[in-house]
């Protein structure tokens, strides 16, 4: 008797022992089954963050919108100009400075030698001259001319420039420059204007702010191509 007794206890034990192993290894299941779903959250966060600031940065995202930008209506200035050399080393070598139509110039004589620098940003202290940067547009280049009394902070037009350099339609001809207001004023309100000079027409685009989807769009209308002198450095 005593014997089945103790028998029993015995597989009374075992099964009470099992049913703790049981429940231990249910809560170490859902302990590890929390942790991952805890760190696939916390993964899918940052992936998320990631992305949108991914997004932020991109050109359509920098600035403001197209509607805050408040730009004019993009103008189509009859072009004029194209091929005239002037300064040294042509053919009217004591011309050292053009007479432009439009502020800034979108088309006009210009200096024999383009800005082949490289270089995508220029402030007062260092810029071209201006003859210069008009044969660049001659060449496809867009120029978005800022004017450096009312614009302080160059960091978001240096970003600009960077990346609108990397757009098919602008690729490695997009510039970012200082207006030298010895030239000419900007209209009131509108301290940044675009400019190219396409093959049937100059083009500006007047801006109150500083928006890079306007800028991809201005590219995108008057592509790299879209030149008086296609295949031109």
């Amino acid at each position: 008797m005593s014997n089945k007794r103790a028998s029993k206890d015995r597989k009374a034990r075992l099964a009470e022992i099992q049913k703790q192993q049981k429940a231990s290894e249910r809560r170490v299941r859902m302990i590890v089954i929390a942790a991952c779903v805890a760190l696939l959250a916390g993964i899918a966060g940052v992936v998320v963050y990631a992305l949108g600031d991914a997004r932020s940065q991109q050109l359509p995202n920098l600035g403001v919108t197209v509607a805050a930008a408040h730009c004019d209506p993009i103008t189509n200035d009859a072009s004029t100009g194209s091929g005239e050399h002037i300064g040294p080393g042509t053919n009217q070598p004591d011309k050292t400075s053009a007479t432009y139509e439009t502020v800034p110039p979108s088309h006009g004589q210009h200096f024999a030698q383009p800005d082949v620098s490289g270089r995508d940003f220029y402030t007062a202290t260092d810029r071209p001259p201006l003859e210069t940067l008009v044969h660049n547009l001659e060449h496809g280049y867009t120029i978005l001319w800022y004017d450096g009394t009312k614009v302080k902070d160059t960091s978001l037009l240096k970003e600009i420039a960077d990346k609108a350099n990397k757009v098919p339609e602008a690729s490695g001809k997009f510039k970012a420059v200082e207006w030298d207001p010895s030239r000419g004023a900007f209209p009131q309100g509108k301290p940044y204007v675009l400019s190219h000079w396409a093959k049937e027409a100059g083009h500006r685009q007047q801006c109150g702010d500083l928006s890079g989807q306007v800028v991809v769009d201005f590219v995108k209308k008057y592509p790299k191509d879209d030149t008086q002198e296609p295949g031109a450095a």
